[in-house]
């Protein structure tokens, strides 16, 4: 029987830290974000949801190209490294990171924007009442009344991150040890005709992916759940 190879934990060691990663860093620039979006009265703001949104409908290896001329030795950030000393980051796991963090960027921003307009500005006023500051009235009502937002936002970035393939082949190749990921490898084992191995690590991201989403699902039920 099939049995995941050394190169195989090894992928999915990077995907896990990979996805880990990436979520972290999408959080912490998606939630001021998702707060503003949720907040501003901006008549433009439409642009800057659909400039988030992008990613959803745009081809993987179309933006995985672009952010490939990007992080390029020629390429705007991909310069200003080398200008910092750190070097060009195609093909590199930070690379990774900068490409998997636009690429997942809507999955966690939409959730965060959905749960901060949930909140409403009745509880908000109520705390300014109380000579709450704004950082006050974000931290301690809009967040916990939001904290299931983050929660799917979370999961859903994670997730989607494990998934990834046309990105993170574009930015970062199939380097073992450094840039090939779980999907990477799966379609390594396809192309060498080696089904059974193929099957047993689709088999471990199906399970994972699986139980994502069945907390997501399980999150977000519960108040029916217990209203019922």
């Amino acid at each position: 029987m099939p049995m995941l190879t050394t190169e195989d934990f090894q992928a999915l060691s990077i995907t896990l830290r990979l996805a880990f990663i990436s979520t972290v860093i999408l959080l912490i620039l998606g939630t001021p974000l998702a707060w503003w979006l949720a907040r501003s009265r901006w008549k433009l703001k439409f642009a800057i949801e659909a400039l988030i949104a992008l990613p959803l409908v745009l081809p993987p290896t179309v933006l995985g190209f672009y952010l490939l001329l990007a992080l390029g030795p020629n390429g705007p950030l991909g310069s200003l490294s080398q200008s910092l000393g750190g070097g060009s980051l195609a093909f590199t796991f930070t690379g990774l990171v900068i490409g998997s963090v636009i690429y997942s960027l809507p999955f966690v921003v939409q959730p965060l924007q959905d749960a901060f307009a949930s909140v409403g500005r009745r509880p908000l006023e109520v705390a300014a009442t109380l000579r709450a500051s704004p950082l006050d009235r974000f931290f301690t009502v809009a967040v916990p009344m939001a904290r299931r937002g983050f929660f799917t936002a979370a999961v859903l970035a994670f997730a989607h991150t494990v998934g990834e393939f046309g990105v993170v082949l574009m930015i970062g190749g199939n380097i073992p040890g450094q840039t090939r990921v779980a999907s990477i490898a799966i379609y390594d084992h396809v192309e060498r005709l080696a089904y059974g191995q193929a099957h047993v690590l689709s088999a471990v991201l199906l399970a994972l992916s699986f139980l994502l989403l069945i907390a997501v699902y399980a999150n977000t039920r519960r108040p029916r759940l217990l209203q019922s």
